[in-house]
C-alpha cells in the first residue's frame, strides 16, 4: 500500500513520543495487569490512568474522572484551537473472574493511552505544517466490556456524540498457521457478532423431596428442560450463530424441591437483523420448559451488543501505517478469521454511531483468550511491545484523519453507506 504524505510526516514524531513515555507506559500496563478488577469495579485502573496524566503536569490535558455517569469511566482530552475534527481512543481495563486479564484489556488500555499521547505530541510537533486551525484528541476509559456494556452506557450518556472517528486494538494469540502475522484489520461482516444476553429465573414451589415430592413444582427441572431444548436447537442454527449458557442457581439442598433456579445465556449472530429471530427461538425454549413444569419465568436482560461495523478507509490507513513501521499486517477482506471470531464487543454499538476501528494484534500466549495462559501472555514484555507498536499505527492514522480532509471525507462516506 502507498504511504500518503499525511501519514509519513508524522511517523518520526509518533515514534519519538512513544520512546519518550516508554517508562510511564510500562508502569501503567503493569499496574492494570497486576491488579485485575471486574466490571464497574475498576477503581484502581481508573485512578492510575488519571494519576498518570496528572503526573505529566500538563495543563493541556483535561482529565475528567467518573465520567458520563459511570464511577469507573474517565475522559482525557487535548484540544488545540477551535473547531476541527475529534478523534477518540477507547481504553478498556476490566478483567475476568478468577483468571485476571485473560482477554488482555491491560494491553488495550495501554495501547489507547499510548496512541492518545503520541497523537497529541505528533500534532503539536507538526502543527505549523498541518494546515488545521483546530482539533481534539480524546481518550475514553470504558469500563465493563466483558459483561456490563460500558461503552453502550457511555454512548447513551453522550461520550461519542461529537466524535468523528474512534479507534482501538485488541490482542489475540499468535496464529499457529501464520506465526508471522503481527496485526490485522478486519473488514468482513461476522468477525464480531451481535449479542443478546439474558438471565432467566424459573420459580416453582418447594416441597420435601423424599416425603412429598408431588407437592412441589421443580424449578431445576425447568432449567434442565430449557438447557436440553436449547442444546437441540443448536443443531438447526447457522454455523455462524452461537448460543451458550450456564446454570447460575439450581437449588439449595437435595432434599428440598428447588423453588427457584436460574440460567444465564448469551445468544450471538452475525448481524442484528439475524440475531432477533434467533433470540425468539431461544425464548420459546424457555417458555416450553416453564409450561412443561408449571413454573413461572422471569427475564433479566443484559445490554445487547451490536455486530461490528468496520470502516474500510481507516482499516486501509492502519495497514499502510503498520507495514511502513515494519510489521506484517493483513487487511482481512478474504475470509481470514482471528482467534476472536465469534466474539462480541460493545465497540460494535459505538461503530454504528461513529466511524470505528477495532484492530487485532497478536501476542505470544500458550492459550486462547479467556484462559489463564492468555493472562500470562498479556503480562509479558513482548505483549507490551506489540501493543505499543499498534499504538504507533493508530496514532499515525489519527494524525492523518485530523489533517487530511480527503481522507476524513472518505471515512465519513464509508460510514454512511448501507
Amino acid at each position: 500500500m502507498h504511504l500518503p504524505e499525511s501519514q509519513r510526516r508524522f511517523m518520526d514524531s509518533v515514534q519519538g513520543a512513544l520512546r519518550k513515555y516508554d517508562a510511564q507506559l510500562k508502569e501503567i500496563n503493569h499496574k492494570i495487569w497486576s491488579n485485575p478488577e471486574l466490571a464497574y469495579a475498576e477503581h484502581s485502573a481508573h485512578d492510575h490512568i488519571c494519576e498518570l496524566f496528572d503526573s505529566l503536569k500538563s495543563d493541556e490535558y483535561q482529565v475528567r474522572r467518573h465520567a458520563y455517569g459511570l464511577d469507573t469511566a474517565l475522559e482525557v482530552e487535548y484540544t488545540h484551537g477551535s473547531g476541527g475534527r475529534i478523534i477518540a481512543f477507547n481504553a478498556e481495563y476490566d478483567a475476568l473472574p478468577g483468571i485476571g486479564h485473560a482477554c488482555g484489556h491491560n494491553l488495550i488500555a495501554t495501547s489507547s493511552i499510548a496512541a492518545f499521547i503520541a497523537t497529541c505530541e505528533a500534532m503539536k510537533a507538526n502543527i505549523q505544517s498541518s494546515g488545521v486551525s483546530g482539533f481534539t484528541v480524546r481518550l475514553l476509559g470504558t469500563p465493563a466490556e466483558e459483561s456490563g456494556g460500558g461503552k453502550v452506557r457511555m454512548l447513551d450518556n453522550g461520550a461519542y456524540k461529537d466524535v468523528d472517528a474512534c479507534l482501538m486494538v485488541h490482542p489475540v494469540p499468535m496464529a499457529p498457521g501464520n506465526p508471522d502475522l503481527f496485526s490485522m484489520a478486519t473488514v468482513l461482516e461476522g468477525g464480531f457478532l451481535a449479542n443478546d444476553k439474558v438471565k432467566v429465573t424459573f420459580t416453582g414451589k418447594p416441597a420435601h423431596a423424599a416425603a412429598a415430592p408431588w407437592e412441589g413444582i421443580n424449578a431445576l427441572d425447568a432449567v434442565v428442560a430449557a438447557y436440553v431444548n436449547i442444546s437441540l436447537l443448536r443443531q438447526q442454527i447457522l454455523p455462524t450463530q452461537k448460543i451458550h449458557g450456564v446454570i447460575v442457581n439450581g437449588g439449595d439442598r437435595p432434599n428440598i424441591i428447588p423453588m427457584s433456579a436460574t440460567v444465564d445465556y448469551y445468544i450471538r449472530s452475525p448481524t442484528l437483523k439475524t440475531l432477533k429471530p434467533l433470540t425468539e427461538k431461544v425464548l420459546k425454549c424457555f417458555e416450553a420448559a416453564a409450561t412443561a413444569t408449571g413454573c413461572k419465568l422471569e427475564y433479566d436482560w443484559g445490554i445487547s451488543y451490536n455486530d461490528l461495523k468496520t470502516n474500510l478507509p481507516i482499516c486501509e490507513s492502519y495497514v499502510s501505517a503498520m507495514r511502513a513501521l515494519g510489521h506484517h499486517t493483513l487487511l482481512d477482506n478474504s475470509g481470514q478469521k482471528s482467534a476472536l471470531s465469534g466474539a462480541s464487543t460493545d465497540m460494535g454499538n459505538v461503530s454504528y454511531a461513529v466511524p470505528g476501528f477495532h484492530g487485532i494484534f497478536t501476542i505470544p500466549a500458550e492459550g486462547v483468550n479467556h484462559t489463564p495462559q492468555f493472562t500470562n501472555g498479556a503480562g509479558s514484555p513482548e505483549g507490551f511491545q506489540r501493543c505499543i507498536s499498534c499504538a504507533a499505527g493508530m496514532a499515525i492514522v489519527a494524525c492523518q484523519f485530523l489533517v487530511d480532509d480527503h481522507f476524513a471525507e472518505e471515512v465519513k462516506k464509508d460510514f454512511q453507506k448501507e
